[in-house]
């Protein structure tokens, strides 16, 4: 499967629904848009002008936001029944004003459930009002952190999505080391990569069909900059260079079929490998099978943790370690609960996550492999399968 049905969302909204009962909601306005496509399916991209879903009590979803998104918002999602619009924003009034007032008239002044307390974040220059300026404080109730232990676990469905989005992260990944090749820049490397397996990946689903890849290049692999001893920073930014044979090189690749994603960091070496590349190496892909091997329902997130650090004080490598062991993924790249020891969420049944402990050695480069797991009551799944062994990621 490669994309949610409609179906899907509607159990989800019958859940939402009796949150509201069980809370004495008249309704809930989702504005994250994050929460927006979980509930409904509809992609929404956030600028100065706010909008959301107002779901009632028994389960409608209507649209409130500016007119220019109105139809589209209204094509992308089959359970959105009815829509208010404004004209644009500031407006001669402000939206929130807008928002509260349709939301009364199809509520009164039952108590209305925000997944975020905000309304709407302030970003490309929009300027929000107070809540407890427009609504009293009595009628309205943060629900975020509920819905989003919603998502922590995944369904059947999702799974196979998340499944489809590993299949096809493996083979942009695959590209990205087929095309590698000293000379080349790792952006145009990175952009042919994601550009033939997005194509091929809308060939395989059908031109004709409702597109479950929303963007033009949703399937991306790529380098982050993490070329030769730059690959020492994590979060590497391009370092405006061409690839140089000998140079260690940090990769990553993502699916992202109907918005779910996947996560694939490998190692690729281009020509010699030194003996010293081969030591941290080798004692990262033991370290994430470590920690991939301690994986169970019911363990603590930070026992992974632990688990790797206890690994890396054995193998004297404690002071190479610049981050946590992992994290929750799925509509977001980066989800809670986190394999970090401040975190004794517990590993449940159906979670999906990376598993992802890294070496930064300076003036050598970074040592990180990253892979997605879906947990299950017998054991870990790990559902990103490019090979791990460094033999198998040099590049001639």
């Amino acid at each position: 499967m490669h994309s949610i049905p409609e179906s899907e969302y509607l159990k989800r909204l019958s859940v939402l629904a009796s949150i509201m009962e069980k809370r004495n909601l008249g309704g809930v306005f989702l504005s994250n848009p994050t929460n927006i496509k979980y509930f409904s399916g509809m992609v929404y991209i956030q600028t100065e002008r706010p909008a959301g879903l107002f779901v009632t009590r028994n389960a409608e979803v209507y649209f409130m936001g500016p007119r220019l998104e109105e139809e589209h918002s209204m094509l992308l999602s089959s359970v959105i029944s009815n829509s208010y619009s404004y004209f644009d924003y500031p407006g001669k009034v402000h939206p929130f004003k807008q928002f509260v007032k349709w939301i009364r008239e199809l509520i009164g002044n039952k108590v209305l459930g925000l997944d975020n307390p905000y309304i709407y974040p302030s970003i490309y220059g929009f300027k929000g009002i107070p809540v407890s300026e427009i609504m009293y404080e009595e009628n309205i109730l943060d629900i975020g952190s509920s819905l989003y232990d919603l998502r922590r676990t995944k369904s059947e469905i999702e799974q196979q999505v998340i499944r489809e989005s590993a299949k096809w992260a493996n083979y942009a990944h695959r590209l990205l080391q087929e095309y590698t090749r000293p000379g080349l820049f790792d952006f145009q490397i990175a952009h042919k990569a994601s550009s033939d397996a997005t194509l091929a990946a809308m060939n395989a689903f059908g031109r004709d069909a409702q597109p479950p890849i929303r963007y033009p290049m949703d399937v991306v692999a790529g380098f982050r900059g993490q070329v030769g001893t730059h690959s020492y920073y994590p979060h590497a930014l391009s370092i405006n260079r061409p690839i140089k044979k000998d140079d260690l090189l940090g990769t990553g690749a993502d699916g992202n079929i109907d918005g779910y994603h996947v996560e694939i960091e490998r190692n690729i070496f281009v020509g010699k490998v030194t003996t010293q590349m081969r030591r941290y190496h080798g004692i990262m892909v033991e370290m994430q099978q470590a920690a991939i091997s301690a994986l169970n329902v019911g363990s603590k997130f930070s026992d992974i943790d632990r688990v790797v650090n206890s690994f890396a004080k054995l193998n004297d490598v404690s002071q190479l370690l610049l981050h946590h062991s992992g994290h929750c993924i799925g509509l977001e790249g980066h989800e809670s609960p986190f394999f970090d020891v401040g975190d004794d969420s517990v590993i449940r049944e159906n979670m999906v996550f990376t598993v992802e402990p890294g070496l930064y050695i300076p003036k050598l480069g970074g040592f990180r492999h990253s892979d997605t797991i879906i947990m299950h009551k017998d054991g870990p799944e790990v559902i990103t399968y490019y090979p791990r062994d460094i033999d198998d990621l040099i590049v001639v």
